[in-house]
């Protein structure tokens, strides 16, 4: 196991991952991403920089990594939307809220947000932490379409995951900044994600106007 001073602490969450990623390669950090995608309070901050560090390392490809941390969140959000498509809102918020360090409040964002920006919240979220997560339940209650919602989990998932993957394979030992600074890093993608969204729209919005 790769010790403290050279990476990931030999126990907790990041021992946990670190021990998935040394058994398995990169398939170990898609199924660590699929777990944090699926429970809200495995933090990507912390397994996606490991990745990269791993990848740094030469135990993964830096590409594998990326792939596989996406596939991880793609499968973990389809996951999270099939028991909302199946359980409906409230059963699938009886039990989110029986899930530890989950808060209703949570859950009512993450509606409040696919409520007011519909698809594209999809793609958005992916970027928030927690509400990457729980962004799934609504879209799964709403029976938003599957190829829709994959593509657009992807999309957002392939941004997220390529910035901390590619942070903590630069940073080397000191992967863990990523962590601390994570934050900052998730509301700055969400401003550049919501603008590029924003200039689509008034650019088609000035199109047809013209053609009109």
């Amino acid at each position: 196991m790769i010790e403290a001073n050279g990476g990931a602490p030999a126990g907790g969450i990041a021992g946990w991952a670190a021990h998935l990623m040394e058994s398995l390669g990169a398939p170990g950090a898609g199924l660590a991403n699929a777990v944090d995608t699926i429970l809200p309070f495995v933090p990507s901050e912390l397994i996606l920089p490991l990745a990269g560090f791993t990848a740094g390392q030469g135990r993964m490809s830096l590409v594998a990594a990326i792939v596989w941390a996406t596939a991880g969140s793609v499968l973990g959000s389809l996951v999270v939307y099939g028991v909302g498509a199946l359980l409906g809102r409230e059963r699938t918020r009886a039990i989110a809220e029986r899930i530890p360090l989950i808060r209703a409040h949570e859950i009512d964002r993450a509606e409040a947000w696919f409520a007011r920006y519909g698809t594209r919240t999809v793609f958005l979220a992916r970027m928030v932490p927690v509400l990457r997560s729980l962004i799934s339940i609504p879209a799964g209650i709403e029976r938003m379409p599957v190829v829709t919602f994959t593509v657009l989990t992807a999309l957002g998932s392939l941004i997220w995951n390529s910035l901390f993957v590619l942070a903590g394979y630069w940073l080397g030992d000191n992967w863990r900044l990523v962590e601390e600074y994570g934050g900052l890093l998730s509301k700055a993608v969400v401003i550049v994600a919501v603008l590029a969204v924003g200039w689509f729209a008034v650019t088609r919005l000035t199109r047809s106007r013209a053609r009109s």
